[in-house]
C-alpha cells in the first residue's frame, strides 16, 4: 500500500471495532450475521435485497457500514463480520497477500462502473491544456481510471504493460497535457468542486448524490472489477455462506436490482436469468 503508517492504523482501527462492536465471534448465535460494507449503495443492496431474503430464513442481519477500503477486511478476518460487500477481487487479492489474511471471493454482485464526471463541463471535449483531472490514488482503481484516459486519446499508456497494474509511471505521454490529482477514493465526489473532471468510483458516486446516468463516460465493466461478496477462506463452504450466495443468484435479487438498481453492470448468473426468462 501506499501508505504503511496510514495502514497500520487502520488495521488497529478494526482490531478495535472487532472487540467491541460484536464482542466475541464464537459467542454469537450461528443464525446472527454480521456483514460489512462501503456507506451507499452496496449497502442498500444488502438492506433492501438481500437482507429480507435471509431474515425469512431465520437469520437476523446486521448490517456495518464503513467510509473506507481498509477496516472492512481487517475486520472480516478477525471475526467480528461474517462478510463484507465492497471490492473488487483485484483489489482484494492483493490487500490478503499484502496482509495475510486468508479471504476468499463468494459470489460476485451487481456492480456501478467507475466513470468520469464534471460539474464544469457538460463535455469531454472541453478538454484543454491546464485540465485538472481527479482520480483515485489507490493502485487498482487508478489503474481504471488511467484506461480510460487511454481510451480518450488524453495520456498514451506504455506499450504492453498490463491494465490492471497500470500507474503514472506507465504513462508515455500526456497527449492533452491534462494535471492529474491523485485522491482518496471517498473525495473524488467533493473534487468536482475544483477539478475540471474526476474519476469517480460507483459507490461513491450514489451517496455523494450523482447519478450514474450524469457520468460523462462509463468504463465497461470486466470480471477483474465487478465487485464481491468476501468471507473468510475457512467459511466459503458453510451453510451462511451458501445461503447468502444463494441469496444474491436469486430471481427475487435480480427484481431488485432491475427496480432499484438498473443502472449497474449485472453479474454473469443474472444475465443468465434474464435470458432463460424470455
Amino acid at each position: 500500500m501506499r501508505h504503511p503508517r496510514r495502514s497500520l492504523l487502520a488495521a488497529l482501527l478494526g482490531l478495535t471495532l472487532a472487540s467491541t462492536m460484536i464482542g466475541s465471534a464464537q459467542a454469537r448465535d450461528p443464525k446472527e450475521l454480521v456483514i460489512g460494507t462501503s456507506a451507499g449503495p452496496y449497502a442498500d443492496q444488502v438492506r433492501l435485497g438481500i437482507k429480507p431474503i435471509l431474515e425469512r430464513q431465520g437469520y437476523k442481519v446486521k448490517l456495518v457500514e464503513f467510509n473506507d477500503y481498509i477496516q472492512p477486511n481487517f475486520v472480516l478476518a478477525e471475526g467480528a463480520l461474517d462478510a463484507n460487500v465492497f471490492q473488487h477481487i483485484i483489489y482484494l487479492t492483493r490487500f490478503a497477500e499484502q496482509h495475510k489474511l486468508a479471504l476468499a471471493e463468494l459470489v460476485k454482485i451487481p456492480t456501478a462502473p467507475i466513470a468520469i464526471y464534471s460539474h464544469k463541463h457538460t463535455s469531454l471535449d472541453a478538454v484543454r491544456p491546464g485540465t485538472t483531472v481527479a482520480l483515485p490514488n489507490d493502485p487498482t482503481n487508478q489503474a481504471r481510471a488511467l484506461v480510460m484516459l487511454d481510451q480518450l486519446g488524453w495520456i498514451k499508456l506504455k506499450p504492453g504493460i498490463d491494465p490492471i497494474k497500470a500507474s503514472e509511471k506507465d504513462v508515455a505521454a500526456n497527449l492533452r497535457q491534462i494535471k492529474l490529482l491523485p485522491l482518496e477514493a471517498a473525495q473524488l465526489p467533493r473534487s468536482l468542486q475544483d477539478a475540471d473532471y474526476a474519476f469517480v468510483n460507483g459507490n461513491f458516486t450514489l451517496a455523494s448524490g450523482l447519478k450514474l446516468r450524469d457520468a460523462l463516460r462509463r468504463e465497461t465493466i470486466s470480471p477483474s472489477y465487478a465487485n464481491l461478496v468476501a468471507v473468510r477462506s475457512a467459511d466459503r463452504e458453510k451453510p451462511f455462506a451458501r445461503d447468502i450466495a444463494a441469496a444474491y443468484r436469486s430471481r427475487e435479487f435480480l427484481e431488485v436490482t432491475n427496480r432499484l438498481f438498473a443502472d449497474y453492470a449485472k453479474t454473469d448468473y443474472q444475465l443468465a436469468l434474464v435470458k432463460s426468462a424470455k
